[in-house]
């Protein structure tokens, strides 16, 4: 008997548990910080043509089919570090450079175009000025003009310096390149 009371009271006390933690109280104090807080571009668009002060953003060109692309989602987009320096400094985008879906942007509409087996959007093409290579990070500046692409995997130590470089809009004044260089050999991670 004593051991059927136990299992009760042990089954109950996992069923309030379970549910606490799933209630909406419980996910309002959820920590933002958990994970990148991914936008559409439309939603991006949105955000810097609303906000009095808005951020860059930062562009996760991908492919369903890009294996590195996983691969970045699962290393680098999980680490702490980058969670924490995305959210804060940019508007993040996750954009597959292969929809189909038309997007609105400046007064044009971008399409799907297809080529060889897939095809692109041609947003994408023009955001990575025709190459085509996935993943890439691509930066922008709050008014649409490109800061920088990065193509290709990158490890979350060697994004976070950069994020907080481009986030701190400490490229702004590096006219020379030596202080990025300065700035990437003096950072510590997690600053």
């Amino acid at each position: 008997m004593k051991a059927l009371k136990y299992i009760f009271i042990t089954a109950l006390a996992i069923s309030a548990f379970s549910c606490r933690a799933n209630s909406p109280a419980a996910e309002s104090t959820e920590n933002t910080d958990a994970s990148i807080q991914w936008l559409t571009f439309e939603e991006a668009v949105q955000k810097v043509n609303s906000d009095k002060n808005p951020k860059n953003i930062l562009i996760d060109f991908y492919t369903d089919w890009c294996g590195w692309c996983k691969v970045m989602d699962k290393k680098t987009y999980t680490d702490p570090h980058v969670i924490k320096l995305i959210n804060k400094y940019f508007y993040p985008v996750k954009f597959d450079a292969e929809t189909k879906e038309t997007i609105h942007f400046m007064g044009q509409d971008f399409g799907f175009v297809k080529h060889g087996r897939t095809g692109y959007n041609q947003l994408a093409a023009e955001f990575l000025q025709g190459q085509l290579s996935y993943p890439t990070t691509l930066f922008l500046n709050p008014k649409f003009q490109i800061i920088t692409p990065i193509a290709g995997f990158v490890k979350p130590e060697e994004l976070e310096p950069i994020l907080n470089f481009l986030g701190q809009n400490l490229y702004l004044n590096d006219t020379s390149g030596k202080a990025w260089e300065q700035y990437k050999n003096n950072y510590k991670r997690g600053q």
